[in-house]
């Protein structure tokens, strides 16, 4: 058996929709008259190489990219129902939070002392949240 690659690459069906698409996309916005587009389908379905199927295309705008979706706010309900490590972690830190208010209550300082600790344990729940959803996407996190 040969081993090398094939200097034209078959096209598949994926290829093959993925271009039909965009012939009937420019059919629904005008850019192609009805006896273009069907000339064009035909050709596509009819096509076995790549090559050819980017012919048909040329003298057409490119779709425009797949933006990715910024990321949003990491810590969510969602988020804490999917992961079972940020559940453990939101009953830890809500379970710190209590304890730390009913020591600052038992004791009857005048200044709410928990406001610090209670502020870093939310911190570290927030960045366990968004390196979760990072590794999710096959992000590689940022060191901070």
């Amino acid at each position: 058996m040969d081993d090398k690659i094939p200097a034209r690459l078959r096209a598949s069906d994926s290829d093959r929709e993925r271009v039909a698409a965009t012939i009937q996309s420019a059919g629904s916005e005008g850019r192609l008259t009805l006896e273009e587009v069907e000339e064009r389908l035909g050709t596509v379905y009819a096509t076995r190489y790549v090559d050819e199927l980017g012919a048909l295309t040329t003298d057409l705008p490119r779709p425009p990219a797949a933006r990715r979706p910024a990321p949003g706010w990491p810590l969510t309900f969602a988020a804490l129902r999917e992961h079972p490590a940020l559940r453990v972690h939101a009953a830890i830190v809500a379970v710190l939070a209590v304890l730390l208010i009913v020591r600052w209550a038992v004791l009857g300082v005048g200044f709410f002392w928990p406001a610090m600790p209670l502020f870093w344990l939310f911190v570290t729940l927030v960045v366990h949240a968004r390196v979760r959803s990072l590794r999710r996407r096959g992000e590689t996190p940022v060191p901070y």
